[in-house]
């Protein structure tokens, strides 16, 4: 392994130094947790509000699009599989500045989705102890997550494992739940609950076409995450293995935890009930009567963003190291503890989430919109990256320039220029939205100060900048 003192002193060292401590078992858990969230729980209700029933075509549509976004993943990971494999993959395949956005976008990321999720949390809590001040719980949730992600990878994946098999067996529980309701017809719902709720009560596109497209970046907001396994690459026991079968089992858990969950939901209670802010779980099983639901819900919902900000932790610490070693952050950064976790980068990424706990204790309520639409901005970006790389990689194991890879992507190359033109089309849906269009005007901001990072960058260190450690094909030398 690598040391920490040959770490300081070479960027980019032949191992990242990371312990592969995470097995088979929790990577399949880290996979589906990171395909069930707040936006699911939360940001389905104003969905449906929006768009109907018409939202299941929404999601099984972007559902695929994802699946297609994962497959080209896979076969780089198995190409070569790094941690901060997004940025490792822009830089080799799409040039050394398009890392550097990406390694610092993916970051930004999941540094906002920390703090919105935070604050969820807190909220959450006050649900049972509404004295509680909201930003002390913030912190201790924060204090709490931060010293589990320094501890050790190993801990990290098993307080993942756990929260993701409470969101599944929540979820599938639920669906069990609504599936009895609609045959056997107990429950207070009983004589009202019917599958003829998705076409009868304005039909199955209640407000038109266009409303069911607009729809999509709310959709698209709820499947981030999804890609975090690709970040888990460098620290996965048997990465050949684990890697393709998590990614495989996607559409499964697509089809079950979304489009099955909401299904049963939108059959149990009409759609014109939901409303936007309130969990569709928690007001459909209201209707049913059973005992203590919204409590169980609003557990399954805090420990989804407690998920999330646990994942937003490990995720920020090693795309900050990993651009730390390619000298594109403070070289202080690539330090591992003996644990082998990225203690340095993780604690600076976890400050600026609690500059969050305080933003969020300030600013309106509607902060949380505006944080999760710049969130889903960074998304499209890291997406769209994904595609373009494995594109270029294609292209260059064809040509014979570099190895084939174990795990193919299916299709041809016109799906991901599919998914590309899809990607481009929820970006123009955002910049439609009069809420979530704030996030347009907060990005060229980001874009002019990694432009002039970049620059910085280039005249202190011309290596970091132009330099091939690897000496990996980039898009400039034949590609």
């Amino acid at each position: 392994m690598t040391q920490e003192t040959n770490e300081a002193t070479d960027p980019v060292p032949d191992e990242e130094g990371y312990q592969r401590g995470l097995g088979g078992r929790q990577i399949q858990m880290i996979a589906i947790g990171g395909a069930i969230g707040t936006g699911l729980f939360l940001g389905a209700g104003t969905a449906i509000s929006k768009a109907g029933p018409s939202l299941l075509l929404a999601y099984a549509v972007a559902g695929v699009v994802i699946f297609v976004i994962m497959r080209a993943l896979g076969e780089l990971l198995t190409y070569r599989p790094v941690s901060g494999s997004f940025a490792e993959y822009a830089r080799e395949f799409l040039g050394p500045f398009a890392g550097f956005v990406t390694g610092w976008t993916y970051w930004l990321f999941w540094v906002v989705t920390g703090m919105a999720e935070t604050t969820a949390a807190a909220v959450y809590v006050r649900f049972w102890e509404p004295g509680v001040p909201q930003w002390g719980t913030a912190l201790v949730f924060l204090l709490l997550l931060y010293a589990a992600n320094l501890i050790s990878v190993k801990l990290f994946g098993e307080i993942e494992f756990w929260f993701s098999m409470v969101k599944v067996t929540a979820i599938v529980g639920m669906i069990l739940i609504g599936v009895g309701v609609l045959v056997f017809g107990f429950s207070a719902a009983g004589d009202t609950a019917s599958i003829t709720h998705l076409w009868k009560d304005g039909g199955f596109f209640p407000k038109g076409v266009g409303a069911a497209v607009m729809s999509l970046q709310i959709v698209m907001f709820a499947y981030l995450g999804v890609e975090l396994v690709g970040v888990t690459a460098g620290e996965s026991e048997n990465p050949e293995r684990t890697l393709p079968r998590a990614i495989n089992t996607l559409p499964a858990r697509i089809a079950l935890f979304y489009v099955g969950a909401l299904l049963i939901i939108l059959s149990l209670v009409p759609w014109s009930e939901f409303e936007p802010g309130v969990s569709p779980f928690v007001a459909a099983f209201g209707k049913i009567g059973i005992p203590a639901a919204a409590g169980i819900i609003n557990f399954v919902v805090l420990t989804a963003a407690l998920s999330s900000c646990n994942s937003g932790m490990y995720s920020t610490g090693r795309m900050l190291r990993d651009l730390a070693l390619r000298q594109e952050a403070p070289r202080r950064l690539t330090r591992l503890t003996a644990s082998r976790t990225p203690a340095a980068a993780i604690t600076v990424s976890c400050l600026l989430m609690g500059v969050g706990v305080v933003l969020n204790y300030l600013v309106p309520e509607r902060a949380f919109e505006y944080i999760t639409s710049v969130a889903t901005v960074c998304g499209l970006w890291t997406w769209g990256v994904i595609l373009a790389s494995q594109l270029r990689y294609r292209r260059a194991w064809r040509a014979g320039r570099l190895p084939a890879p174990t795990f193919r992507a299916p299709g041809g190359s016109w799906s991901r220029w599919v998914a590309l033109g899809f990607l481009v089309m929820v970006a123009v849906l955002i910049a439609l939205d009069p809420t979530a269009r704030i996030s347009l005007y907060v990005f060229p901001g980001w874009a002019l100060l990694l432009v002039v990072g970049f620059r910085v960058l280039g005249r202190r260190n011309p290596a970091a900048v132009h330099g091939d450690p690897h000496g990996h094909l980039h898009a400039g030398s034949g590609e």
